[in-house]
């Protein structure tokens, strides 16, 4: 779960890699759920609580902002299927094990919010030379681990890539708020994040600042 921003008076003291993080915590939000072109970087410091004229001086450009948004994103997705790899026994785990789970570390980072949909985004804009190049590179990162570091071959990879893929494409439409309410909707999403569904459906709560869930006006 995000941690709520710190109040003003206490960013505007905190070391610059802290307030770096938080600006990028702040875009990885903001770019994840409005998009690349209509989110901008005063949205960004608004959300951050760092004034706008900052934000471009520490990182330039939208563009240069939302590729290091890109690249954190990448680099959580390596650490935690990393930490899966670390953590298996090769003479007991078997490869379904295996596959379950990276799927579930994948399927966990929801509760980093804006990490799966900033990913998203950035496939979205793969016709941009500078971003699209950031994408590819980064989605050929992930599969040169998967095949090098946990041995999935060719064909295991497209599978396992694209249902990475299908978990995506479900935030993007907003379908887990179908949960419950559609047939059709609840038979896909249970299929797709199975053990995980508990764990996405409570990410995707609506919470107040201090992370708390709001509850829905019944009226």
């Amino acid at each position: 779960m995000t941690t709520p921003p710190a109040p003003l008076s206490t960013r505007s003291r905190l070391p610059t890699t802290e307030r770096r993080e938080l600006i990028l915590q702040a875009a990885t939000d903001e770019f994840g759920r409005g998009g690349y072109a209509a989110t901008t970087t005063d949205q960004i410091a608004r959300a951050a609580g760092i004034s706008q004229p900052y934000v471009v001086r520490m990182f330039g450009t939208k563009e240069k902002l939302f590729v290091e948004v890109v690249e954190r994103a990448i680099s959580r997705v390596i650490d935690a299927f990393r930490a899966v790899l670390a953590s298996r026994r090769p003479d007991t785990t078997s490869f379904d094990d295996l596959e379950s789970a990276l799927g579930a570390a994948y399927i966990n980072l929801v509760t980093d919010r804006g990490i799966n949909m900033s990913l998203m985004q950035a496939f979205v804009q793969g016709h941009d030379p500078v971003i699209g190049a950031h994408a590819r590179e980064g989605f050929l990162t992930i599969y040169r681990l998967l095949r090098d570091e946990a041995g999935f071959n060719p064909e295991q990879l497209r599978a396992f890539l694209a249902q990475g893929m299908l978990f995506n494409t479900l935030l993007a439409v907003s379908m887990p708020g179908e949960f419950g309410q559609d047939e059709a909707a609840t038979e896909l999403i249970t299929a797709t994040f199975g053990s995980q569904l508990d764990t996405v459906m409570h990410a995707l709560e609506p919470k107040d600042q201090a992370g708390r869930p709001v509850q829905a006006d019944s009226r």
